[in-house]
Parts: C-alpha cells; structure tokens; sequence
C-alpha cells in the first residue's frame, strides 16, 4: 500500500461522496488504494479494510477526510464476527457488509452485537435470495447496484426492500441524468455514482511503528493487571508508535473534548483496550519498521529536550513530545508545518514545532542547536556546556537502551 517516501511511505485512501434527494453531501464512502494514482481497489480483503481503518483513523484523521459527515466502510467476515477489532466509536461511521461475505449464524450474531453497540449497518450490493435478507431486520440502510439494471427490476428490487420500513435505500454506481431523474421519481434516499464524482485519491505520509515494539506493546496490554507504568515506557520508546498513539487519542472519532499534550497522557485517555484494538490492527497490517538508526537520533532528541526542559523549566512530558514529533517530521521527510495540523496537539506544542515560540519552542531550538554544534546559539542556554554534553550522553545511552528493547 505503500509508496517509497524516506524511512516510511505514502498512504492513499479513496473517497467518494454520497448524496441525499436535494444533491447535498451527506456521508462518504471510503475505498481501499494502493497507490496515488489507483483508480479502484486492488485488494477486497481483511487487508484492505485493515488499511482504510488505519488510514482514515491514524494517518488522515477522521475529521480531515468527512468533515463532520458519517463514513460507510466496507467490512469483511473478519471484522463481522469481531476476530478483528473495529478500534472507534459508532457515532460517525456505517458497517457495510460486503456482498462477498457469507450469511451464516456466526455473521448474523456478530452483526447483532454491533448493531447493539450502536453501529448503523449497511447492506452493500443488496440481492434479494442471496442470504444478505437475513441481515434485513438488523440493517439501517441498503445500497442497490443499478448500474446495467433495467429500471422494472430496480423498481421491483426497491419494493421489496421497503417492506421493512426503518431502512433507508440508496441507489449506487449512477452515471446518466436520466437514470438518475428516474430512481429520484422512485423515492430512493440517497445517491452515488459517477454522475456526481469519481472516487477522489487521497494521500498523506504514513510513520510505521516496529512490529516487535507492537508485540510487546500488546503483550503488556494482554496482562489482567496492565500497569500503565509499564505501557507508558514502551509507546515512548518507539516514535512511530507515539505519533500514532497520540493521533489516535487526538483523533475526531474519539469524542474529547481536549487536546493531549503528552503520551502517558493518551495512554491514560484511551484505555488499555483501545490502544490493544489499534495494535492489532497495526500488526495485521504487516507494514514497514523505520531503521534503528533513524529511530535512534529521534528518540535522542526527544530525550534530550525532555532533560533540558528540567532546566529551563518547561513540562517535561510536553518537552519529550516536541522532540518526538520533530523527529518524526524528518523521519518522513514532511515539512512541520503540515504534519503539525494533522496531529492536533496543544497550542503550546503547536506554536513550538511550527514557530518556535514558548518555553517548549526554546528547549527544541536549543536541542538542534546542540544537534548542528551552533556555538552562538548555544550561549544562551540554561545549562554550561558540561551539562549539555552530560544530558546529551545520557540521552544518547538512554535511546539505545530502548532500541534494545524493541531488537532484541
């Protein structure tokens, strides 16, 4: 799904929008891509739905994508019958069971669960006789391919589907005025099709959290008693993991009402639970490790302003997360100021990374001064030169210490 993009890669997800009876954009339907310029999907698989999650979630963030519209997303037996985890709340997003998927008990009950924890389900590609009727009772909306489809059959497919009156029926794959003139003159609810838009590619840079950091994130996350003393180590050994873990909790689909500014404080708000779903996810994605030397000259850093922050007296845990996430940006090769908005992080770490204003702006130009050896810029630090050098050494073993852990 990647393309090369320095230690991590391009992630592409598509989009297309989906239209009630006035012609206003209501929801979007999000699609698998594995590449910028993908015009359809390559994979209809537990990856692929794997992806869209992630993507849409952690890379893009929710809100960045559908605004504050609902997204349909396609789910496979998988996540159908909760061997997958579906890591988010169901205010904003529809469950569309695939037409691929086969209806058995398993299927009905994993559908019941989640139509009980508020998911609204759609029933895509709907064929009357094909099992998917069984799902009926459970669904909230029903989607009707009519591309090819002589009007008597949709007609005839659209009654039977209003027998049951709390489902609302929308009509996909449009490309004419004329059809589309013809299923408004039926009563369907909503429309999508080529005739509004094609599915739009979007992209953004991705950052991949090591597999092994992941498994061992997970297996702490597995114990009964999960100490967050012990979570907290292992998300902030790992940059990539920490932006995610922070993007996650920053996340639309999350509901806070504040923004978090350090990753002991993510973990604390999304729970043991949450953070074990997205790691799942994360593992079965089977995505690309940033090398350990790149990881170390961030983790360096973000240990470094954590240390100089003690002196100049600036919060230490925010301290940690300007370096991280200065780090990250050079890891992906992305100008700060646009990585930045993509993560909504504090005021106080925003203006820091994108201006380097504020105590955490000071303790991130001081680090990079110590970085490049800029003597004139290191004469106003709060610390003498054999501070610095201590602080530096000792950030310097505590990143290898940490790459230890996820190596070994």
């Amino acid at each position: 799904m990647t393309e090369a993009a320095g230690a991590s890669g391009l992630v592409h997800i598509g989009r297309q929008p989906i239209h009630d009876r006035t012609g206003a954009i209501v929801a979007y339907e999000l699609l698998f891509r594995g590449a910028r310029t993908a015009v359809a999907a390559t994979k209809f698989d537990a990856y692929a739905t794997t992806q869209v999650i992630l993507t849409a979630f952690q890379e893009f963030g929710l809100e960045q994508i559908v605004g504050d519209r609902r997204c349909l997303l396609n789910m496979t037996r998988e996540f159908l019958v909760g061997d997958l985890p579906l890591p988010f709340e169901p205010d904003r997003v529809v469950l569309e069971v695939l037409e691929t998927v086969e209806i058995d008990e398993e299927v009905i009950a994993g559908v019941a669960t989640l139509a009980a924890r508020g998911f609204k389900i759609a029933l895509d590609d709907f064929v009357w006789g094909s099992g998917h009727e069984r799902l009926l009772g459970l669904a909230s909306y029903v989607k009707l391919d009519v591309l090819g489809v002589p009007l008597p059959e949709v007609r005839k497919a659209l009654d039977d589907v209003r027998r049951y009156p709390h489902i609302q029926v929308l009509a996909e794959r449009i490309e004419e005025q004329d059809q589309l003139d013809a299923l408004m003159a039926m009563g369907f609810d909503f429309f999508q099709g080529h005739i509004f838009a094609r599915p739009q590619t979007l992209t953004a840079v991705s950052v991949n959290p090591s597999r092994l950091r992941r498994l061992e994130l997970f297996t702490a996350l597995s114990a009964a008693d999960t100490d967050i003393d012990e979570v907290v180590p292992i998300v902030t050994a790992d940059p990539a993991l920490s932006f995610r873990v922070l993007q996650a909790t920053n996340s639309a689909a999350i509901g806070l009402t504040r923004k978090v500014s350090s990753v002991r404080e993510a973990v604390t708000v999304l729970g043991a639970d949450r953070i074990r779903q997205w790691v799942v996810l994360l593992m079965a994605s089977d995505v690309a490790e940033a090398s350990p030397e790149q990881l170390a000259g961030t983790l360096t850093r973000a240990r470094l302003c954590q240390l100089v922050a003690r002196h100049a007296g600036a919060p230490i845990d925010a301290a940690f997360t300007v370096g991280l996430l200065s780090g990250v940006a050079d890891l992906v090769a992305e100008p700060i100021e646009e990585l930045v908005p993509r993560l909504p992080v504090t005021p106080e770490i925003a203006a820091a990374l994108t201006g380097g204003s504020g105590r955490l702006g000071a303790v991130l130009a001081l680090v990079r001064a110590y970085e490049r050896s800029d003597l004139p810029a290191l004469a106003v630090s709060p610390m003498s030169a054999s501070e610095l050098a201590r602080a530096y050494l000792s950030a310097v073993g505590w990143s290898e210490a940490a790459l230890a852990g996820i190596m070994k």
